[in-house]
């Protein structure tokens, strides 16, 4: 369990990361929410985002193996882009504010977020990006 707590704060952090560098093409809560509200809305999104790169991505990436050989990886980028996606839409399920504006905002959020984990796991020893 600790490793999943790990790559939640992890994944917290790089979700952090990209809402703010991304600007009004991804944003986590709502603009007049306190401080303590806009944490709650990405522990929430980032418990959403670990849960699918635990249980959904290793399928998926596993499954579609032949096709990222081919592509030399770039397939990666859009099983990322889409599994960001599938959490927006899980999230905004729960009713947790998490928007991005479209698939290519998505491809350059999770490259942002795959940086900041690599970054942050470099320092923790661990990495919850896949």
């Amino acid at each position: 369990m600790p490793k999943f707590v790990t790559a939640w704060i992890l994944s917290g952090l790089a979700l952090a990361a990209a809402a703010g560098l991304l600007g009004d093409h991804m944003n986590i809560g709502v603009s007049g929410d306190s401080t303590g509200e806009r944490i709650v809305a990405v522990a929430l999104v980032a418990l959403v985002f670990t849960a699918i790169n635990a249980f959904v991505a290793p399928v998926i990436k596993t499954l579609s193996l032949p096709f990222i050989i081919i592509t030399l990886g770039f397939a990666l980028l859009v099983i990322n882009a889409l599994l960001l996606l599938l959490t927006e839409w899980i999230t905004g399920e729960f009713g947790v504010a998490f928007e991005v504006d479209g698939f290519w905002w998505a491809v350059l959020g999770s490259i942002v977020i795959s940086i900041v984990n690599t970054v942050l796991g470099a320092f923790t020893g661990k990495s919850s990006a896949r």
